[in-house]
């Protein structure tokens, strides 16, 4: 077997890990195998990180959308209900804006879900009827 000797390779992945870990504290910023360590780690919950990211923005707009239901005199479930009888696309990112910037439009927005679902009930009642 030859012999490698690994120069250029091997510094320049402890390079990057090293690199990776400046700012650590102790002997995870500078030495290689804690500093390997700590950088895995660390990815493993920037990952989690991105997707429970996604989660509390959604958790938000729900917040934010059932506060201006709420002045509104309608539940936020009876409200997204409504909007989806009348098929209305708009995502929660949109309806938190518009909740937060646009208080008439939203108004606008709780009349349309309301007759929504009278117009569901109605129907309802003619079928069983």
């Amino acid at each position: 077997m030859p012999r490698v000797k690994r120069s250029t390779k091997r510094s320049d992945r402890r390079k990057k890990i090293l690199k990776r870990a400046s700012g650590y504290f102790l002997t995870k910023s500078k030495l290689y195998q804690a500093a390997q360590e700590a950088v895995e780690r660390g990815l493993m919950f920037a990952y989690t990180g991105r997707k429970q990211k996604k989660r509390q923005y959604r958790a938000l707009w729900i917040v934010r959308i059932n506060a201006a239901c709420h002045a509104n005199n309608i539940s936020y479930s009876t409200f997204i209900n409504g909007l989806k009888l009348a098929g209305n696309a708009l995502d929660r990112k949109i309806l938190a804006d518009i909740a937060a910037n646009d208080a008439a439009g939203f108004t606008s927005l709780v009349a349309t879900a309301k007759a929504a679902r009278e117009a569901a009930k109605a129907a309802r009642e003619n079928a069983a009827a």
